[in-house]
């Protein structure tokens, strides 16, 4: 395995060139996600409507959403280099479009995660970085930025999305994510409703964690074993493997036996 050093080096180039390098081997999930994602070029079809249904689409064409534009304005390097993404692009019934950030800003993520809206349609849920006030969660659509967070307000400061459901069967969707994952630890639940472009917080949880500094991944995320959704992560120190569920204006917790990557990937899969 090339040293990490050597993979900065790597990646940097790539997105200094402007396109992906597809005869070498990726390096990491990350890598491949940002080889597919800077090989994609722009192209927009006229005149595809958007469902009004999830799921229930009017073109062959299924949501997706890729990060495109490697970019190294912002050298945070929290995911293991200091390559992050300028633009995001949406492909479904109503064709692709890419959406491109002003130079003060980037995705600073592993890749966005389609989402389901309760009004119909869907989104992408992504980070997004502020080269001076830090991270945010955001929804995108095809229009643009529909919803998120306030920014943590502090460059070099970070969150680590777990994933969006309804989580406590109320019919809106919520959205989850680790504040901090490195310094707060704290695990948050925010609600999107339509029309209201603030994703407004829930509940909170402080002593958990989902992501290490330098890790080219984001651990756990979201499952449903049969008894509705739940996120899966690790407590502070990575020494534990837990559940938690949204009860109202609480989060309680399950102890799942002690932590590990290859045992976290199980738990996703309810095992």
């Amino acid at each position: 395995m090339p040293a990490q050093g050597e993979r900065r080096a790597r990646r940097a180039d790539r997105a200094d060139a402007g396109k992906a390098d597809l005869s070498r081997a990726p390096g990491s999930p990350r890598e491949l996600i940002r080889a597919c994602a800077a090989a994609l070029a722009l192209w927009i079809v006229p005149g595809l409507a958007l469902s009004p249904s999830f799921g229930v689409a009017r073109a062959e064409t299924s949501p997706a959403a890729s990060y495109a534009e490697p970019t190294t304005r912002y050298d945070h390097g929290v995911l293991g280099d200091a390559v992050e993404w300028g633009a995001l692009r949406l492909d479904g019934p109503q064709g692709p479009v890419l959406l491109r950030l002003p130079d003060t800003r980037v995705f600073e993520d592993i890749a966005p995660r389609v989402v389901p809206l309760p009004e119909g349609g869907w989104a992408a849920l992504v980070v997004e970085s502020d080269l001076s006030k830090g991270a945010r969660l955001a929804l995108y659509t095809h229009a643009g930025l529909l919803a998120a967070t306030g920014f943590i307000g502090q460059r070099y400061r970070w969150l680590a999305p777990l994933g969006g459901a309804d989580l406590d069967d109320d019919g809106a969707l919520e959205l989850a994510y680790v504040d901090r994952p490195h310094l707060a630890k704290t695990l948050r639940v925010v609600r999107y409703r339509p029309g209201d472009p603030q994703l407004r917080e829930v509940a909170a949880r402080p002593g958990l964690t989902n992501h290490r500094i330098g890790w080219d991944f984001i651990s756990g995320g979201l499952r449903d074993c049969g008894a509705g959704p739940e996120m899966v992560l690790a407590d502070g120190s990575f020494s534990r493997l837990v559940s938690a569920r949204l009860r109202g204006a609480e989060i309680a917790l399950q102890d799942l036996g002690p932590w590990s990557q290859a045992g976290s990937e199980a738990a996703l899969r309810c095992r």
